[in-house]
């Protein structure tokens, strides 16, 4: 299933948790994928295992180290992609972190930090993504928000930034249709990853509890939903919001 062979999709925090399962999910369409994670030894062994199952998957997997705060480290990123694979087509901002607290013993440096990785990180690779995809009149970007961007106890900081990739997908997706680029955003929500799994154990299976299904969501239900956003078949979507909780209301 070669449905993205030919394109070029790069997924920042793309070395675990959902971010790993889209970078998978578009290389098991025949993709060429630039994994971009703040986690070298991740990022390292996630192209090995790759490596390790598709003998081809060294000429169409590139893993960097990249902290997506930074807008020189973004910048050397995309000129290596570019360099190793020639363009971008698509890009899926994952990255993003939580520091949790109850607003009163919530710190400006847990602030800053959330800002920092979904907000500046969003804008930095949003803005070199961008610029190349703008010169050839195409590109998919997806953005990952939350079911938590309408609100999340102790979560202000995280609420706040998800919250602001929603407005952020509308408002670029208004800009990016004359240009041929669907901009669209995907809100999970209880995903089985190590920083869901992190919650206080009686919050999260009142999480579990709340959806339908009364189960955990799984990487790959997201990952389907974001190839599917990428593809052709998808290309009358943009500036839209769609939510993967189980059935879980949100709005």
């Amino acid at each position: 299933m070669n449905v993205f062979e030919n394109k070029v999709a790069v997924v920042t925090g793309g070395a675990q948790g959902i971010g790993e399962a889209i970078a998978r999910g578009f290389f098991s369409r025949g993709a060429q994928v630039a994994i971009l994670d703040i986690n070298k030894n991740l990022t390292s062994k996630m192209v090995e295992q790759l490596m390790q199952e598709t003998p081809s998957a060294g000429k169409r997997v590139l893993g960097l180290k990249c902290n997506v705060t930074d807008s020189e480290d973004v910048h050397q990123a995309f000129n290596k992609i570019v360099s190793e694979f020639g363009t971008v087509d698509i890009l899926v901002n994952n990255a993003g972190i939580t520091r949790d607290a109850i607003f009163h013993k919530m710190t400006p440096q847990q602030w800053d930090d959330v800002i920092a990785v979904n907000g500046r990180g969003l804008f930095n690779c949003t803005h070199e993504a961008y610029l190349i995809m703008k010169a050839k009149k195409y590109g998919k970007i997806v953005n990952l928000s939350s079911t938590n961007a309408s609100g999340g106890g102790g979560q202000t900081n995280y609420s706040f930034t998800k919250a602001g990739i929603i407005g952020f997908t509308k408002s670029l997706a208004m800009e990016a249709g004359r240009n041929n680029i669907n901009v669209n955003c995907v809100r999970p929500g209880v995903i089985d990853t190590p920083m869901q799994r992190s919650m206080p154990e009686d919050l999260f299976d009142l999480e579990i509890e709340k959806t339908t299904f009364k189960r955990l969501g799984q990487p790959k239900e997201v990952a389907d939903l974001v190839c599917y956003l990428c593809s052709e078949e998808a290309s009358w979507i943009t500036g839209e919001e769609i939510l993967v909780c189980g059935g879980r209301n949100y709005r």
